[in-house]
């Protein structure tokens, strides 16, 4: 395995500015952000497609200094009825054709999320019973099959006209796939290029394990996030898991995510990285920063600590 970083954490940096921070964390690669959700500047698909000098010497410039692209991340929310949806839609089809024409071959992105219900303006996360009440059975098959299945069969086909191998669809709370199981429900309907990031901090924090995770997804392992959770104590005993505080809220939310080793240690994190290795992942592990307990500089060095001790290299 080898280790990166998404590059949204560095988006207050110029371009040479986070490739230099990257060689001086001792990263091998970057994980480009760009469009949907990330606000950074530094590879955006629509200036890239159109200036392709300033895509070389974007290019010459990470080469130039040892390192490669881990993947293009478009993090967003394909499947949303309104403006947002149709923004994310043209934002990850530019991302996709531009790893085309680089020859990057994963697009780490998310299933997104659809409404319940043709007049729905709004995405709807269904996480209760299909038992009650009755149209529950029907939410859940149109948000799939009328939503889901269309548009990522668009997606597999654009992958083979550009030449991308992979989609890795993060496990991300608010979106159809956001565990194994609902993985498999879009990948056995759409085929193998669709597969999973495994990020271990948002399986933590739904009462999942991501080892069996690991073991459950195997070869359908696409990615791999470096990112940690820490169940806060007291609580989370009195309150559950479902938090809807705000992420910089950190003193009064049940749980939070924080630097890796901050919230399970670094045995833990070897025999993950073991088991994931063990079922046949062995690519880019990309460290993911969002720890507001601490500062960013101290969240990113103490990761990128714990991930160069535990990667099964």
């Amino acid at each position: 395995m080898k280790l990166s970083i998404c590059t949204d954490v560095m988006g207050d940096l110029s371009f040479t500015e986070m490739l230099d921070k990257c060689v001086a964390l001792g990263v091998e690669g970057v994980e480009m952000t760009g469009g949907g959700w990330s606000p950074a500047p530094h590879f955006r698909a629509d200036e890239l497609l159109s200036d392709k000098g300033l895509l070389k010497r974007k290019l010459s410039e990470i080469e130039a200094r040892g390192l490669e692209i881990a993947a293009l991340n478009c993090s967003s929310n394909p499947l949303d009825p309104g403006a947002l949806g149709e923004r994310h839609r043209k934002e990850l089809e530019q991302t996709i054709r531009l790893a085309g024409e680089m020859g990057v071959k994963k697009i780490v992105t998310m299933s997104g999320l659809p409404p319940a219900a043709p007049s729905d303006s709004v995405p709807n996360w269904l996480v209760y019973t299909k038992s009650w009440p009755d149209e529950m059975p029907e939410r859940d098959r149109y948000q799939w099959e009328d939503c889901a299945f269309p548009y990522w069969h668009g997606l597999v086909k654009l992958a083979d006209e550009v030449g991308v191998e992979k989609y890795a669809l993060e496990n991300f709370s608010a979106m159809l796939v956001w565990n194994p199981e609902t993985l498999f429900r879009l990948r056995d309907e759409v085929g193998p290029k669709v597969g999973m990031n495994l990020d271990p901090s948002h399986l933590f924090w739904k009462g999942a394990c991501p080892i069996a995770g690991a073991r459950a997804l195997g070869e359908a392992i696409h990615h791999c996030h470096g990112k940690d959770t820490r169940i806060e104590r007291g609580l989370a005993d009195m309150n559950g898991l479902l938090e809807l505080k705000e992420v910089t809220d950190v003193a009064n939310r049940a749980w939070n995510y924080v630097a890796v080793g901050a919230g399970h240690d670094l045995q833990w994190w070897k025999e993950f990285f073991s088991v994931v290795r063990m079922v046949g992942y062995n690519d880019w592990v990309s460290l993911e920063m969002e720890d507001f307990t601490m500062s960013t500089e101290a969240g990113i060095q103490s990761s990128i600590d714990a991930l160069q001790q535990t990667i099964s290299k």
